[in-house]
């Protein structure tokens, strides 16, 4: 009798090249890689990579995992909570002790996941950014970039400046996965800006013109930066460069009305977006988006009445990156609305705009605070696993 756990032709003979009955472990990748793209959830993807190795293996070397990015929402992170539950797929062998913290897939809220980060990272080193699926923390000039959901570590060199000078770090962001060949790591200090070539033996320097960088992101692949409320061009080769983008707020305003507005890229606009405290009753906050118009010299700023089939995602750290999701209703979420993680309350669920009153929700704590701030301990943020960003590379 066939065991129930092999595969064979229907009937007849089988060619030669299948004369080799094959068992659930052994299915060629091309197979596997047709179920990969049907995979709809997380849990979907803890189901498929915890059947066996081979499977596993197959879902790393699959071409187009960057394609989860635009069918399941951000994973939300909470270092402070730590649970028992499923751990995300991990391929690495960190020997350290592990601190597992809570995370939580929206789509389905009822199913505990956690990952693993190193517990030495969470207690001795300062948090300096998020991307591309990896924590970036400093400390003393010398920098971790740690896997969110495995623990893995990367070791720069340590950051070329005295130990005896004002310590911290505005802004941390990797440029591509770390696995590629072309990748960066940026480091902001409150007066240069630090480019690390992955896998270079040296840093190379920029000493800013004001003063620190405080966000960094990837623009129809132009890197722009913020320095005080002015928006930069940044150019890594052949050498560190900024140049200034000559721009109006909306209203010909000559400076930002906002107190610490933050970007996001959302479909083909770069949005910037932050908050107006409000008065009256209903949502405490109003969260409104603008546009950088380009096509204008100087470059304007016009207000989104509405983002249609659009959601973001922000975390209370300045350091930690924003996301924006086209729609969130594939998976119960909502559009034209702001998702804030928080430290004591997982969320806040904002709509954007004039939409503000009609989805806030008056049972959320009324402590909770919507500034985002520089803070010493890691704080809850948005995070996509680095498997989805490395095509065909692995975990």
């Amino acid at each position: 009798m066939q065991s129930s756990s092999k595969i064979s032709g229907a009937s007849g003979s089988t060619p030669p090249a299948m004369s080799v009955i094959q068992g659930w472990a052994e299915l060629p990748d091309v197979l596997l890689h047709s179920i990969v793209a049907l995979l709809g959830s997380f849990r979907d993807i803890l189901a498929f990579t915890g059947t066996c190795h081979p499977w596993r293996v197959a879902f790393s070397s699959y071409p187009s995992k960057s394609a989860f990015r635009t069918i399941l929402a951000p994973l939300l992170v909470r270092p402070n909570v730590r649970v028992k539950a499923p751990c995300l797929p991990s391929s690495s062998n960190v020997r350290r002790k592990l601190r597992s913290c809570e995370v939580i897939d929206l789509a389905n809220r009822n199913t505990p996941l956690r990952c693993q980060i190193p517990q030495e990272t969470l207690q001795r080193m300062l948090f300096a950014g998020s991307s591309h699926g990896q924590l970036i923390c400093c400390r003393r000039g010398y920098c971790l970039v740690v896997d969110v959901f495995t623990g893995a570590e990367v070791s720069p060199p340590r950051l070329p400046f005295r130990e005896d000078c004002d310590e911290f770090y505005y802004c941390g962001i990797l440029i591509g996965p770390i696995t590629s060949p072309n990748s960066h790591l940026l480091i902001s200090t409150q007066s240069s800006l630090f480019d690390w070539p992955v896998g270079s033996g040296s840093w190379s320097e920029l000493k800013l013109p004001v003063n620190r960088v405080d966000q960094i992101v990837d623009f129809n692949g132009q890197l722009i930066a913020v320095i005080e409320y002015k928006l930069y061009t940044l150019e890594l080769a052949p050498n560190l460069r900024l140049k200034k983008i000559k721009t109006i707020w909306w209203d010909n305003m000559r400076e930002c009305p906002y107190l610490r507005p933050w970007l996001v890229v959302c479909d083909d606009m770069l949005l910037i977006v932050d908050h107006y405290i409000t008065l009256s009753f209903g949502a405490p906050v109003n969260y409104r988006p603008y546009r950088l118009d380009m096509s204008t010299k100087p470059a304007k700023w016009v207000e989104v009445k509405k983002l249609e089939n659009w959601a973001l995602f922000i975390g209370g750290d300045v350091r930690s990156p924003p996301f924006s999701f086209k729609n969130p209703e594939s998976w119960g979420g909502r559009s034209n609305c702001l998702y804030y993680a928080h430290y004591s309350q997982p969320l806040s669920l904002h709509g954007l705009g004039d939409d503000a009153d009609a989805v806030w929700d008056p049972n959320t704590d009324e402590d909770l605070v919507f500034k985002r701030n520089w803070y010493g301990q890691l704080q809850a943020l948005w995070v996509y696993p680095s498997m989805f960003y490395s095509d065909g590379d692995g975990l």
